[in-house]
């Protein structure tokens, strides 16, 4: 499977991903969707997340399949030195690797960037996706997207004001660990132009949560006052809410006086931009309850996929609350090419578009081990010893049963 269109920005980029499960993973598909050749090396049982179903298709989950495209797939037992002298080998013609190992595993292994990647691979960009790094009074923990949504303060901040503080439903912590993960390398990448040097770089979970907390830590800073839960209400702005039509519910984003006044004009209520209860943002802020029983009384008798198509024109942030299979087959979803689909491959595409060498689906996500012998052949290996590897289960050529904790 293979996009014949553009061979992407990061062509000729040569990436081991060691990594598991989601924050790793969809750092290492970004970089694959531009064009790096991504290695994905999984353990002889598998990335776990091919077990997270249903659905499934093939030995796969869903949930792998969402993040794992664009990677050609190896299983290799990195606990046996065997399996280690094989990742050297891998590594020789490397420029990044990514890997999300338990803080210490690596160092254990002989396989630690200061003590012996470093100095055998000057070059080699090596990112650590972690839960909360190696030091410091949490270093070492493991990192769990929804457990660190909770000690961050990102749940404290999420659901009704009277309720319970709610996770975030997308799993958004590991998901811009991912993001931040790829940035990382990127610069990392931008100053080894200059100096010829690889270097370590690392992106935790706790970190890229707290990095998220805009603008409540910002609030908190100025006002040392803790905020509070506003459900889908804007701390800071009004009207900035979900509101009911005749018809679906619309999310209104109105940010300044104008706005607010051609808003106020489409749904026949222009006097509520002079009304001093409503005149100016902080007035809104102040006197929200108020305004929302105003809106939703003059909203009640309109169509709101309609509304929402007029305030658009007139320069009107907003926005119709729709659901998942909607958003996945919407016209603009795929006019975006935000879904790709090839064979009996689909999945949302890659959002950063560059001009002169766009992103691409160029493989479907890697069935088992299905890219050993082609991989290690790159490296040197010849047929005898790939199989002499395979048969003392060094490369696994089937997924072994996860032991159980």
């Amino acid at each position: 499977m293979t996009d014949s269109i553009s061979p992407g920005a990061l062509a000729g980029l040569k990436v081991i991903d060691l990594s598991r499960v989601l924050g790793g993973p969809y750092c290492t598909q970004i970089l694959g969707d531009h064009g790096a050749d991504v290695i994905k090396v999984e353990p002889p049982q598998g990335d776990e997340t091919r077990s997270w179903g249903p659905p499934f298709q093939g030995d796969a989950a869903s949930y792998f399949i969402g993040v794992n495209r664009n990677k050609r797939g190896i299983a290799l037992d990195l606990a046996r030195p065997e399996g280690r002298e094989v990742l050297f080998r891998l590594l020789e013609g490397a420029d990044v690797l990514v890997e999300n190992f338990k803080t210490g595993t690596l160092e254990r292994w002989g396989l630690g960037y200061e003590a012996v990647l470093s100095k055998r691979y000057p070059r080699l960009i090596h990112c650590r996706v972690s839960g909360f790094g190696a030091d410091g009074p949490l270093g070492g923990y493991p990192g769990y997207d929804a457990a660190v949504q909770g000690m961050s303060g990102l749940m404290s901040l999420n659901g009704e004001e009277e309720g319970e503080p709610l996770r975030v439903g997308v799993p958004v912590v590991d998901l811009a660990t991912g993001l931040n993960a790829a940035i990382a390398i990127m610069m990392a990448l931008h100053e080894r132009q200059r100096s010829g040097k690889g270097q370590f770089v690392e992106a935790t979970l706790y970190d890229c949560a707290v990095a998220l907390l805009h603008p409540y830590a910002a609030n908190w800073f100025l006002s040392q006052k803790p905020p509070r839960r506003t459900g889908n209400a804007h701390p800071n702005v009004s009207p900035y809410d979900q509101f009911h039509t005749r018809t679906k519910r619309i999310f209104l984003a109105i940010g300044n006086n104008r706005q607010f006044a051609r808003f106020c004009a489409e749904i026949g209520r222009p006097e509520l931009a002079e009304d001093a209860r409503f005149r100016d943002n902080k007035d809104r802020v102040a006197n929200r309850a108020a305004l929302r029983a105003e809106i939703e009384g003059a909203m009640a008798a309109i169509d709101g996929e309609a509304l929402t198509m007029r305030l658009l024109d007139l320069g009107v942030p907003c926005g119709v609350v729709q659901e998942l299979p909607d958003v996945l087959t919407h016209p603009h979803t795929l006019h975006r090419a935000m879904v790709y689909e090839r064979g009996d491959y689909r999945g949302v595409g890659a959002p950063l578009k560059l001009s002169r060498t766009p992103p691409g689906l160029r493989r479907a996500p890697p069935r088992f081990g299905e890219a050993n012998r082609e991989v290690l052949k790159e490296v040197g290996y010849s047929e005898a010893e790939i199989d002499r590897l395979i048969d003392a289960g060094i490369l696994a050529a089937t997924m072994q049963k996860a032991a159980q904790d």
